[in-house]
C-alpha cells in the first residue's frame, strides 16, 4: 500500500458541500482506504497570472489515503470524481467546481505526460500546505521539506472554515477525528 496525499480545491457552486461530497467519492474508491483529512480553509484565486482577489475565492482541503492502485489508476479516478462534479477543463488555471490533486506518494518521485509528483508547485501553495499541515502534523513533502516549515517560511494566507474535517479518521488510522482528538496508530 501506498501513502498518498490529495488536495481538494473549488471556487464554484456549493464549494464545502463539494469538497465533502469529493472525499467520501476518494474514499469510495475500490482499493482506497480513509488516513486522515483537514479542516477546509479559504484562499485567493490563483491564475495564471498570479493571484486574482475579483476570483471567487476557493476553498481547499487535503484527505491522506492509503492505496493499492497504481498512480496512473489513482489518477483516473480522481479525474472521474472531478467530472461527476461537473468540472471542465477548458481554461488552465480557470474556475472550476472541483480540483483534485495528487500531492505525494509516499516518497516516489514520478514524471510522467500526465502526473508528476510530488507535486512541483505544492511547496509553494499555503492553500495546499495549511490543510495538509491539518491532516498530518508531521508531513514531510519529498525532495523538499517538513511541510510546517515550508508553511513557516512561505507564510499562510489562508482562513480557517469553522467545518468539521473533510472525513473521520479512519480506526486505528494515525491522525484525528473529525472532532480534531488525536487518534493512534
Amino acid at each position: 500500500m501506498s501513502r498518498v496525499v490529495i488536495a481538494l480545491g473549488a471556487n464554484l457552486g456549493d464549494r464545502g458541500s463539494t469538497l465533502r461530497a469529493a472525499a467520501r467519492a476518494i474514499t469510495a474508491v475500490p482499493g482506497v482506504r480513509p488516513v486522515a483529512s483537514s479542516r477546509e480553509v479559504e484562499s485567493v484565486a490563483l491564475t495564471l497570472d498570479g493571484l486574482d482577489d475579483t476570483k471567487p475565492r476557493y476553498r481547499n482541503g487535503v484527505v491522506v489515503v492509503d492505496t493499492d492502485l497504481a498512480p496512473q489508476e489513482l489518477l483516473d479516478a480522481l479525474h472521474r470524481i472531478e467530472d461527476d462534479h461537473g468540472r471542465t477543463r477548458e481554461v488552465r488555471w480557470g474556475d472550476r467546481t472541483l480540483d483534485l490533486d495528487v500531492v505525494a506518494i509516499d516518497d516516489l518521485r514520478l514524471d510522467t505526460a500526465t502526473l508528476t509528483v510530488p507535486h512541483p508547485r505544492a511547496g509553494e501553495r499555503a492553500f495546499v500546505l495549511a490543510p495538509w499541515l491539518d491532516a498530518d502534523p508531521d508531513a514531510v513533502l519529498p525532495g523538499v521539506g517538513r511541510v510546517a516549515d515550508l508553511l513557516d517560511a512561505l507564510g499562510d494566507d489562508t482562513e480557517r472554515i469553522d467545518e468539521p474535517r473533510l472525513f473521520a479518521a479512519a480506526s486505528g488510522a494515525s491522525g484525528t477525528d473529525s472532532t480534531g482528538t488525536e487518534s493512534a496508530a
